[in-house]
């Protein structure tokens, strides 16, 4: 598996526009097209997003390291996100389609990883999210 490229990210909200950044540069690299890096602007930019503001809770101090790779010998692009917090175990985050859910402001983030990717691991206790693209 080869490492496409990496990036820090403070925990702060504006943050989450350099995710386009690092995206821009995996197009160029790989030529996908534009409805697929629309998806992965969702998807990734939602796994940078939870790491800022539900694992790190907004504090500055610590970051969220997102890392680019690509399996040749697959075809798939992968996403590895991991913040510093203190981790959560997705099975017990509440289903965004049952209708006490539905009104909810947030809550949809996992839920459209899972849509959206072939593939959706958590590791280290729910502080790193392991997301599969396939490019075929």
């Amino acid at each position: 598996m080869k490492l496409l490229q990496q990036q820090k990210f403070i925990s702060r909200y504006e943050e989450v526009e350099k995710v386009e950044v690092f995206l821009n540069k995996l197009q160029d690299e790989l030529k996908f097209d534009n409805e697929f890096y629309a998806m992965l602007m969702l998807v990734v930019s939602e796994a940078v997003t939870n790491g800022i503001v539900h694992g790190n809770k907004l504090d500055e101090s610590k970051s969220v390291f997102l890392k680019a790779f690509l399996d040749e010998k697959n075809h798939e692009l992968i996403f590895e996100s991991q913040d510093e917090g203190e981790g959560f175990k997705p099975e017990l985050v509440p289903d965004p389609l049952a209708e006490e859910n539905l009104l909810k402001a947030s809550g949809r983030g996992v839920y459209l990883m899972k849509e959206y990717a072939n593939d959706v691991q958590y590791k280290d206790g729910g502080t790193t999210i392991r997301i599969t693209f396939s490019l075929s």
